[in-house]
């Protein structure tokens, strides 16, 4: 009769001795993650040195935290301290190295050093472990334009504006492609840039010069181009006695991009054809997604996670808009095929963080096209 009893209060003091353990390892994170908000802090307020001291305090208690080690990578980089950064970084890749963000930061350190071979090949380990992110292919097509590899440059520039059209605009100004700004596969970019200066609201040659910074020359031949391939038409508008020449989007092509309008004040304003159906599809999958992950359903988050991940989905907007996000999630679906939900467990509060920082914007978007 007593060998039961007795068994029972083993397994409540096995019980509490786990409760306290758990307890413990709460704690200790607790502690690594109120240094990180410091270090993060530090960073914003540039006070790097203190700021590399703090993070240092964060990986005594977890040596191994991918997130701290980033930020640690960062604030050496920023300080010139290269060798430092680059250390770092290879910790990291070390702990996983199909990481494409430490890739891809390790290729800015090598360009610092005017390393630009070393650079490219980071770039390119960058793109190999994702092939969507956009900033890893400019900082690719950077590299090899420094190489003088003129075709692969325009070829991963193209690749890097399909995922982010704003890398076109930034190429414009960007004196790493002073190889290959006369070729014409660049000047088909300028016309990307032209294209995008009108859909956001810019109609003559005068403001389209000044939101693209390119020559107005190269400007008008862009929307000649434009013109023949049938992505835009010319109009004019009365200006006093005078007519001007405008530029819009051709209506289906209106139709299918989205087109942003100047309302008062010279506030842009983005209608998109389905605006409202798209952002409350997003929402919905939100709520699943929290669901999924608060349960601990691998099958169901994985499911889910599809419609933020597919392009034909909810994927595009997620690009565009939550970029950052979209890679994140495609990381974590993989992750959770490997390790089922242990993953969940050991990542369930930031993946919430996540999807609410999402809800809130999308919410937010929500209400404005609706009013």
């Amino acid at each position: 009769m007593k060998r039961p009893f007795q068994r029972k209060a083993k397994e409540k003091k096995s019980e509490i001795s786990e409760k306290k353990e758990i307890t413990s390892l709460v704690d200790v994170d607790y502690n690594r993650k109120k240094l990180f908000k410091k270090g993060i802090n530090l960073m914003a307020d540039e006070r790097l040195e203190e700021a590399v001291e703090v993070f240092e305090q964060a990986l005594r208690i977890d040596p191994d935290n991918i997130e701290t080690l980033m930020k640690l990578g960062y604030s050496r980089f920023h300080l010139d301290d290269h060798s430092g950064a680059l250390r770092v970084y290879d910790k990291i890749l070390d702990i996983d190295v199909t990481n494409p963000e430490a890739w891809n930061l390790k290729s800015l350190v090598h360009y610092e050093q005017k390393k630009y071979a070393k650079a490219l090949d980071a770039a390119e380990k960058a793109v190999e472990s994702d092939p969507t992110y956009g900033m890893a292919w400019y900082n690719r097509a950077c590299f090899q334009s420094m190489l003088n590899q003129v075709p692969e440059a325009l070829e991963s520039l193209k690749r890097s504006i399909e995922i982010d059209v704003k890398n076109a605009r930034k190429s414009i100004r960007d004196r790493d492609f002073l190889n290959v700004r006369t070729e014409d596969g660049f000047k088909k970019i300028e016309e990307v840039v032209v294209l995008e200066s009108i859909r956001q609201g810019y109609h003559t040659i005068g403001a389209i010069v000044w939101t693209t910074f390119i020559d107005k020359i190269d400007v008008e031949k862009a929307l000649q181009k434009l013109m023949g391939k049938g992505l835009i038409i010319q109009n004019e508008k009365r200006d006093g006695l005078h007519r001007i020449p405008v530029w819009d989007l051709a209506p289906d092509v209106a139709k299918r991009m989205g087109e942003e309008k100047k309302g008062l004040f010279g506030i842009t304003r983005k209608t998109l054809p389905t605006p409202v159906k798209n952002l409350k599809s997003l929402s919905e999958a939100i709520q699943i997604a929290k669901a999924a992950i608060e349960e601990e359903d691998v099958d169901k988050a994985i499911e889910i996670f599809d419609e933020f991940i597919e392009t034909d989905r909810s994927g595009q907007p997620m690009i565009e808009n939550f970029f950052d996000e979209h890679r994140e999630i495609r990381l974590w679906k993989i992750r959770l095929k490997d390790r089922g939900v242990d993953y969940i467990k050991d990542n369930k509060e930031k993946m919430l963080d996540l999807f609410d920082n999402i809800e809130s914007t999308v919410t937010k978007k929500l209400r404005e096209e609706i009013a």
